[in-house]
């Protein structure tokens, strides 16, 4: 018996979501008094379980296979089911990334287990997991219960603080993956990266978005918005209405059919707050909205509300920024 947590590994490292999730393991592990367990899988794994030990893990599992260097569900979801039943876990959690609600799904499926996706928080009642979710667009929190012995969780990023370090003293196991590449149908021809070295959403702990309200001069308005997450180390977010215009990429997207973020601060320019909007940032921190209608619903959320022209407020709060950072 013991929880089991999966280290996702991306390009650039480790996921953050992944040592949030493991912080969070730590005090379930300790209120079913069982051990905690993480499985690293990859071409390379040395660097995220050495983590993964001194981030409180009390054994870490490695899956290391040349096959592993780029994600593919066959794969991954092989190495953690093998992971599962060594560890005898009854506990299964992971970041609610593309990847970890893909792999949490298979994996539930595949170990007959109850799934609880996208939970915002966790505990354990009468010895069994209980996941919290967000539902009805943040309004309401519902507790998941299980019936299965086996429960499986994705855990939204952001949702917990990520974990004091330690000592590190973890036991080291190493995992054999059991598949050959023939056996992989996935077959990754090429990969691309974007290169744009942007932060991205789900990491970002600021976030500046723009809406309908760019309409005026689209190319100008999205340009202030990045002006100002350049200076604040912001990640760059938009509408539904300004992607579907085409003034941003989908990739820029927040929303119910975008992305799910919940950072420390969120900059809502030209957003009218819509409710598939708010269902995916109303969980933010702080959220400051400028909008030139006082009357929008984003003013109801926000915890702090400029009411005028973004053209204007966005330069001038980007400057007064830049002077009081430098």
């Amino acid at each position: 018996m013991s929880v089991l947590v999966w280290i996702e590994q991306t390009s650039s490292g480790t996921a953050p979501s992944a040592w949030e999730v493991l912080g969070k393991a730590r005090e379930l592990a300790d209120a079913l008094q069982t051990p905690l367990a993480a499985v690293v899988i990859g071409a390379n794994t040395d660097a995220a379980s050495e983590a993964a030990s001194v981030y409180g893990a009390d054994v870490v599992y490695t899956i290391s296979d040349p096959s592993l260097a780029h994600y593919r569900l066959s794969a991954y979801g092989t190495g953690l089911v093998h992971a599962a039943h060594e560890s005898e876990a009854t506990v299964l959690l992971m970041g609610a990334t593309t990847r970890g609600r893909e792999l949490s799904a298979h994996l539930a499926c595949a170990l007959d287990a109850g799934l609880a996706p996208d939970a915002v928080d966790l505990r354990i009642e009468d010895g069994k997991l209980v996941a919290v979710r967000s539902i009805f667009s943040n309004n309401l929190l519902a507790d998941i219960v299980f019936e299965s012995d086996i429960q499986v969780a994705s855990v939204r990023p952001r949702s917990f603080a990520p974990p004091e370090p330690g000592d590190g003293s973890a036991d080291m196991i190493e995992l054999a993956l059991g598949l050959s590449e023939n056996e992989i149908p996935e077959k990754v021809l090429s990969s691309q990266s974007s290169g744009s070295g942007e932060v991205r959403l789900s990491d970002a702990n600021i976030i500046v978005s723009g809406g309908r309200g760019v309409a005026r001069d689209p190319k100008k308005g999205f340009e202030l918005v990045g002006d100002l997450a350049s200076v604040l180390g912001a990640a760059v977010g938009a509408s539904r209405a300004a992607v579907d215009a085409g003034y941003v990429p989908y990739s820029a997207q927040v929303g119910q059919t975008g992305r799910t973020v919940r950072p420390d601060l969120y900059i809502a320019a030209g957003i009218s707050g819509a409710i598939q909007h708010m269902a995916g940032m109303g969980t933010s921190r702080i959220i400051v909205a400028i909008n030139q209608d006082g009357n929008a619903p984003i003013f109801e959320k926000a915890n702090y509300g400029v009411v005028g022209d973004l053209f204007e407020i966005l330069p001038a709060i980007t400057n007064e920024f830049r002077r009081r950072l430098e």
